[in-house]
């Protein structure tokens, strides 16, 4: 992994968060660091070097700025897309049991 690749990991809980927080962000080995604790806890992993470029530019702890609020809205769209495909690959509706 060269030192120009970067992650960035957001949590976000909107009952105590006013925006998503960075929780962590780094280049190089960090990053890959970042990407494979998250790979192994199943938690979604999306790549866009420019948003990374961006948010590692933040503190952790602090709150995504509103002007990348449009950014991350279309990140975690595209997240819940792609868990939806994975969790129901026919796309057939999932149909409940009472």
């Amino acid at each position: 992994m060269s030192k120009s690749n970067k992650a960035v990991a957001l949590k976000y809980n909107a009952e105590q968060d006013a925006a998503p927080v960075v929780i962590a962000s780094g280049y190089g080995e960090i990053a890959e660091k970042i990407i494979d604790i998250a790979e192994q806890k199943g938690i979604p992993v999306f790549r866009d070097d420019s948003a990374a470029s961006l948010l590692c530019m933040l503190e952790i702890g602090s709150n995504i700025p509103q002007e990348l609020y449009q950014v991350i809205a279309a990140i975690y769209c595209q997240l819940l897309q792609v868990t939806s495909e994975i969790k129901n690959p026919d796309g057939l509706p999932a149909v409940r049991k009472e």
